[in-house]
């Protein structure tokens, strides 16, 4: 294969051209302390995927959520972002109400089930509309929390996709 040919998973671009695939595998997420970050995602059941250290204090994490193709990474000498700057990482569910609870079950504080007042409230707290989305509208209802350095997690309920957002 000579380095202009793409493989079949290629898709046509608008520009007749091939498009290739471009997926999204890890988010790096900055810790203070990478013990504690493993135990956290250890206790939401997350999937340890990798821990590897070097004898020059490297070491990262892989860790995976349920049910996700994409993972999280995090470790020491992984990133110069500042502990708890990742914000508003989402993970859909199919469930609000149903991930909360189990989130809950695992000892993690969760907020409330929220919507948007207007387009853009659920990045501010303030802003935030109590209860779920008018109709339960599917993209509409969220709920959030943090790890134990402040990167915070937006839950999203996503029921029905919107066209060409379909799932593998």
């Amino acid at each position: 294969m000579s380095t202009t040919d793409v493989s079949s998973s290629g898709t046509t671009s608008k520009a007749g051209g091939t498009r290739v695939a471009l997926k999204l595998e890890v988010v790096v997420i900055p810790v203070t302390d990478v013990d504690r970050a493993k135990a956290f995602y250890t206790q939401l059941e997350w999937r340890l995927d990798a821990d590897v250290a070097d004898d020059a204090g490297f070491r990262i994490v892989q860790m995976t959520p349920p049910g996700s193709p994409a993972s999280i990474q995090f470790g020491s000498k992984v990133t110069t972002a500042a502990p708890g700057s990742a914000e508003s990482v989402y993970l859909v569910v199919d469930n609000l109400e149903a991930a909360r609870a189990d989130l809950i079950a695992k000892g993690i504080d969760v907020s409330e089930t929220f919507h948007e007042g207007a387009l853009g409230d659920r990045f501010n707290p303030e802003a935030r509309v109590s209860g779920p989305a008018p109709e339960r509208a599917t993209y509409g209802s969220f709920a959030s929390f943090s790890d134990p350095d402040g990167n915070t997690w937006l839950l999203q309920e996503i029921t029905t996709r919107l066209p060409g957002r379909v799932e593998d």
